[in-house]
């Protein structure tokens, strides 16, 4: 291990993992919740080709890769917002076209090569330098701050649009918002999983989460746990084994999902039957829905129109009274637990 932080670039890529590793399941999470898993991979199409004009003209191609993504990240959200078909073949028109543009601008590129091409798709731990790690370091700030702050609207949204609308939330900005963040931490992770791979390090350590967390909030927790160890993991493993940075992130974020479905599976089953579902409601509970929020252990009831719910991982359970009974066996467990 020491021999690895010995290098000057193994330095700068391990940090940058660092980054990534955190910054995409914060920004994921959001798009598992809304059903757009891919669309990480669309605008990696379009980043291509901001990456080409970068190399082809000598100037910065992380620069270029983010405008062009985030251009196209508000274009596909003003798209889907139209809801026809046409929006569809519009938006693989795009994709398709990003990368083909890319492809054909880099080869014409006087520094382009097939090595330079492949790097920028599949993630190159050694072309990180000191003045990516700095830009990198500015764009991860900004999506943890703007996700952190903006959590419970974000999930609202990402749940339900209609009740988020009839309680005065700017659902079309917040979109855009999530949109532009999503082309940010493509962008950001170019360099480590490549950009026909970043959607695996966005939904993987989320799908994963949803595993082991019994909240929106403890998943989120685990989701960001898994995705910096197997970025930082992926990386390290990529080095001594000579192997790409982000297939090998990857491939340890499927095991790492396939052990997190194999513990979900045993904790549902050794938990069944200790409580209720809750009774069917046509709308989710968050930090500001306006029902009362009861901390509960490491997750929230909500007191809806006399019920106590409460989110366990993909379903809502019906908590009773006696389970706030200190004395009570049920809260003496919920303590224990932590």
């Amino acid at each position: 291990m020491l021999d690895l932080l010995a290098l000057d670039f193994m330095r700068n890529a391990l940090l940058a993992a660092l980054l990534v590793g955190v910054a995409a399941p914060l920004v994921g999470i959001f798009l598992v919740q809304r059903r757009m898993s891919l669309i990480g991979d669309g605008i990696g199409h379009v980043a291509l080709a901001g990456v080409g004009v970068g190399i082809f003209t000598g100037s910065s191609p992380v620069w270029t890769a983010l405008v062009a993504a985030v251009v196209a990240a508000v274009v596909i959200e003003l798209v889907q917002r139209l809801g026809r078909t046409s929006g569809d073949l519009a938006l693989a028109v795009m994709f398709y076209g990003g990368i083909a543009a890319g492809v054909v601008i880099i080869a014409r590129s006087p520094s382009g090569t097939p090595a330079n091409l492949t790097g920028y798709l599949f993630g190159a731990i050694n072309t990180v330098s000191r003045t990516d790690l700095v830009v990198f370091a500015v764009l991860s700030l900004v999506v943890i701050l703007v996700t952190t702050t903006l959590r419970g609207r974000l999930f609202a949204v990402a749940q339900d649009e209609e009740y988020a609308r009839a309680t005065g939330l700017p659902v079309l900005g917040l979109n855009v918002l999530l949109a532009v963040l999503t082309a940010v931490t493509v962008v950001v992770s170019m360099r480590v999983i490549g950009l026909l791979l970043i959607s695996a390090l966005m939904i993987l350590p989320n799908a994963s989460g949803q595993f082991l967390g019994r909240s929106f909030r403890a998943s989120l927790r685990w989701a960001v746990l898994i995705g910096l160890l197997t970025s930082v993991g992926g990386v390290v493993v990529s080095f001594y084994a000579d192997t790409p940075s982000g297939g090998t992130i990857v491939l340890l974020a499927i095991a790492v999902f396939a052990l997190a479905g194999l513990a979900g599976a045993v904790r549902t089953r050794l938990r069944r039957g200790q409580h209720a579902p809750a009774e069917e409601h046509d709308h989710v509970h968050w930090a500001e829905c306006g029902h009362e929020a009861i901390p509960h252990g490491d997750h929230v009831d909500y007191l809806h129109d006399g019920h106590r719910h409460a989110s366990h991982g993909d379903h809502w359970d019906e908590h009773s009274e006696h389970e706030h009974d200190p004395m009570h066996p049920h809260a003496q467990e919920e303590v224990a637990r932590g």
